[in-house]
């Protein structure tokens, strides 16, 4: 399944938002535009959809509360709102939809209440809320029938398949100095500190399979690379340890902490790939990689992708991941700040990128630019 269209209203950066949604779609725009909060929508329905440690009120805590998430150009309208339409394919009817508002409560309260909540299976609305029984007992909106096990029995699977939404965006220097650090890790882990223990966790036969993959791509990327495997040290830790062909045969290989930025985050990316069979957020993966590497990103992760039959959303600022002709213009939203707030259009709605992209142009020619700061030139400091 997959989400193939998205409404919000008044989220972070965003007044507005309707676009429909592909398997792969990449995400782009200016500095600031919104493109980590675009992909927060989702991180967000996941944590709401958590029957333990998550639910409406903490995934708005989490957030720093209503105040922070809605848009300040809401002007007089309090509520945000979330809408999407999961389906087998993007071109498609939905096979059920769910949709969420919520608003801070009056004043002297700290808690958020639900202003609604419906849930469609195909043209049948199974839940409409509030109902008779919030009506009587308001304080049922502080809590979406999503994350209660005793209220979704009917639409389960939608829970299910939000909780296994992936993010992660793989910061080197976490699992590099993990033992100097030795900081509390965030929940869901999303900066990977815990990632050679979520490797660890995995059945024997998956990782070995996972990580033979992911060497079989290191060694096109890495040519000398000859093997990655999992191991465990003599007190019993987890690591991953590469062996290169040039050294000599009695050299053990390099662990994970002297591993290079950009084969830690291609790693953790293609680790990511693998895992999910929901939807992966993919947060600018071609940071610390070769440009060789990233331009063949994206065909590699349309073939992981349609083997797990995931979803995946990738937020870019590179015009070298987007270079491949095989990038529909459906398949990029292009991101627009303006004055009531950033604006999200599907990038071959606009004639000029159509006609474009229809003459044989990528995507990485056309849109990227339109990204650019109109006065770029006044970075550089007068003499």
């Amino acid at each position: 399944m997959i989400i193939n269209r998205l409404i919000a209203k008044n989220w972070r950066n965003f007044q507005h938002i309707d676009v429909p949604l592909r398997e792969r779609q990449f995400i782009v725009g200016p500095n600031a535009s919104g493109k980590s909060n675009l992909l927060d929508i989702f991180r967000f329905l996941r944590d709401i959809a958590k029957a333990e440690g998550g639910g409406l009120q903490k995934a708005i805590s989490d957030r720093g509360g209503v105040s922070k998430i809605r848009c300040l150009s809401a002007e007089q309208d309090p509520e945000v709102a979330i809408e999407i339409h999961i389906a087998d394919t993007p071109d498609v009817p939905a096979t059920w939809r769910y949709s969420v508002g919520f608003r801070q409560a009056d004043r002297g309260h700290c808690q958020t209440h639900l202003t609604y909540e419906r849930v469609w299976r195909g043209d049948e609305l199974l839940l409409d809320r509030p109902d008779a029984a919030d009506n009587e007992d308001p304080d049922r909106l502080t809590q979406t029938a999503l994350e209660q096990i005793a209220a979704n029995a009917k639409f389960r699977e939608i829970g299910g398949f939000l909780r296994n939404v992936t993010y992660l965006h793989l910061v080197p220097q976490l699992i590099r100095f993990a033992d100097v650090i030795q900081g509390r890790v965030i929940e869901d882990d999303p900066f990977g500190q815990a990632f050679i223990q979520r490797v660890a966790s995995v059945h024997p036969s998956t990782r070995r399979a996972r990580l033979k993959r992911i060497e079989h791509t290191l060694k096109i990327a890495v040519p000398q690379l000859e093997k990655l495997e999992f191991i465990r040290d003599k007190i019993g830790l987890p690591h991953l340890r590469a062996r290169y062909s040039h050294w000599h045969p009695t050299e053990e290989g390099h662990c994970e902490d002297q591993f290079s930025d950009g084969i830690l985050r291609l790693i953790g990316l293609l680790w990511s790939l693998l895992e999910s069979n929901s939807i992966v957020l993919l947060e600018e993966p071609e940071l610390s990689l070769n440009m060789g590497i990233v331009s063949k990103l994206a065909p590699s992760i349309s073939r992981l992708q349609r083997s797990r039959k995931s979803q995946v959303l990738v937020s870019t600022q590179s015009d070298t991941l987007l270079i491949e002709p095989g990038i529909d213009g459906r398949e990029v939203l292009l991101l627009t700040p303006t004055k009531i707030g950033t604006l999200v259009e599907v990038s071959s709605n606009t004639d000029d990128i159509r006609t474009l992209l229809e003459n044989g142009f990528t995507v990485g020619e056309v849109v990227l630019p339109q990204t650019h700061p109109k006065h770029i030139g006044g970075l550089v400091p007068p003499e």
